[in-house]
């Protein structure tokens, strides 16, 4: 279907965000706080180096070099999201398993999903658990597809989206409350309602998946909105009170801060920079984060960023948004 030149520049900046946050967030991903302020004295206000050095913390590292610049899994994944739904024009988690094979990038022990996934070596292999955000980060092309009005679809496309790797009931959740924040976001909703869209979706998906642990208190919609209650009451958003509350370092803070970020602030740069500087899952956060902004407000996605992921990784990235933005339904 043939949509307006701003939607197709709304589905572009998401995934420019969504790149330029994975590079930046990866400068801090797993660090404390305290250990971001070690490494980053000054903070992190963008790419911190020459772009193509190794980040000084990944100098030697075994598993791999990362680069200043350099895109992680979230962004290879989503890529491969994507060209599931342009190739079949569908989401089975078969199709998406196929294209999950060819990733490479974090293929260690080290990210269970993945390598268990690759292990198998079997396209239609669905996890059985897993709560990690590995669903949410891939999940934005799921939400260019389906428009809000086709809500069941966009959920249902966001388990199928999932399960190849993560099969818990918070990954789900997760993912679908991504979906939805991204569908809504591309209309130019206000960021209420794209809220609003972002927790119906995860209530929906709830039915996926019963509760690990026999846990059925804690989801990732009471999660989204009990953040948004309290972080919607502060004048400014500091990555220190964010750090202490609301560390990303488990799913139920992950997912639910990168949305509140990218409608608090309204910024896909706010967002990244936040989010880079609290530490944690920071590259994951950052990149979901950024794109829910980015669809919402394509005049704070930062091109010199975006500029330099190119330059360091060479993506068909634009070209891939562009595409995908005519299967919108």
């Amino acid at each position: 279907m043939k949509q307006s030149s701003e939607f197709t520049q709304r589905v572009v900046a998401c995934l420019k965000a969504l790149a330029s946050g994975d590079a930046i967030g990866k400068q801090t991903e797993m660090l404390s706080y305290a250990e971001v302020q070690h490494w980053y004295p000054e903070g992190i206000s963008g790419f911190y180096g020459h772009p193509g050095d190794v980040i000084p913390r990944y100098r030697g590292n075994r598993k791999h070099e990362w680069r200043i610049g350099e895109t992680t899994d979230d962004t290879e994944q989503t890529l491969a999201v994507a060209r599931t739904l342009l190739s079949a024009q569908e989401v089975s988690h078969t199709a998406i398993g196929r294209e999950l094979l060819k990733c490479r990038k974090s293929l260690h022990p080290g990210v269970k999903s993945l390598w268990t996934f690759h292990r198998c070596d079997d396209p239609s292999r669905t996890a059985s658990d897993g709560d990690g955000c590995g669903a949410a980060m891939r999940v934005a092309p799921v939400g260019v597809l389906y428009s809000p009005n086709r809500l069941e679809d966009l959920v249902r496309a966001a388990h199928e989206s999932s399960i190849p790797t993560h099969g818990g009931q918070l990954a789900i959740c997760a993912a679908a409350a991504v979906a939805g924040a991204v569908s809504a976001a591309l209309e130019g909703w206000p960021a209420a309602d794209v809220l609003k869209l972002a927790i119906q979706a995860a209530q929906k998906a709830e039915a996926f998946s019963p509760p690990l642990k026999g846990d059925a208190t804690s989801t990732i919609a009471a999660a989204i909105w009990k953040m948004h209650d309290d972080l919607s009451a502060h004048d400014t958003l500091r990555a220190n009170e964010l750090a202490e509350k609301y560390f990303p370092d488990k799913p139920e803070t992950k997912v639910p801060l990168a949305i509140n970020l990218a409608l608090l602030t309204g910024s896909s740069q706010r967002t990244i920079l936040l989010a880079a500087n609290v530490g944690g899952d920071s590259d994951s956060v950052a990149s979901i984060g950024a794109a829910i902004a980015g669809a919402l407000r394509p005049d704070t996605v930062n091109d010199a960023w975006f500029d330099v992921v190119q330059v360091i990784n060479h993506h068909d990235l634009v070209e891939v948004a562009e595409a995908l933005a005519t299967l919108r339904c």
